[in-house]
């Protein structure tokens, strides 16, 4: 069984934030697979469904983003996934705006959530699908600012560039499924 995160905040304030991508990628591919999130289980919404002969659970967690390590680590006991068959997909800064990059095992890169995430785990060993989201544009950006600009929405340029990403993300875990990660990584990095 396959466990695919999407990390964002819960809430109507939060849904279009470009904090929120990973809930937005999550969604897609949840409709694409005619998955619905139709149960409240382990501090998350789930759906549950069969893609590529894999049985899969997909999570949005109902905790904000600094807080996604408990739901995540609850989803891994109550369904005993192996973190090799953790996929969680997110937002980054340090990644240009629409970039997408997959990775295992790498550190939280200051990613509040997938610090949350392994800080629970007590592991970094899982697959992450990275979003890039691009950084403030100003010269000296503070803490303050950076929380600003993740709970934003994206501009209409940004939602233009950052639209195509969406359904790409499907097929890198649709490639993830059927041919597992080296082949995604050299497909979408």
């Amino acid at each position: 069984m396959k466990l695919i995160v999407g990390l964002g905040n819960p809430g109507r304030a939060y849904a279009r934030n470009r904090h929120n991508i990973g809930f937005s990628c999550l969604n897609h591919f949840a409709k694409a697979q005619g998955i619905r999130f139709d149960r409240k289980q382990g501090l998350a919404r789930i759906g549950m469904g069969k893609v590529a002969n894999n049985e899969v659970v997909l999570a949005r967690p109902q905790t904000y983003m600094n807080s996604s390590g408990r739901p995540v680590s609850r989803l891994v006991q109550r369904f005993n996934i192996n973190l090799n068959d953790l996929l969680v997909i997110h937002d980054d800064l340090d990644l240009p705006l629409a970039k997408v990059r997959l990775s295992f095992g790498s550190s939280s890169g200051g990613h509040k959530g997938i610090d949350s995430i392994i800080k629970e785990l007590g592991s970094q060993d899982f697959i992450r699908i990275r979003i890039g989201i691009g950084r403030p544009d100003k010269t000296e950006i503070s803490e303050e600012d950076i929380i600003s600009y993740v709970l934003s929405n994206f501009t209409p340029d940004e939602k233009q560039a950052i639209a195509p990403v969406i359904p790409r993300v499907s097929e890198a875990i649709l490639c993830l499924l059927t041919e597992g990660l080296t082949p995604a990584m050299n497909k979408f990095n």
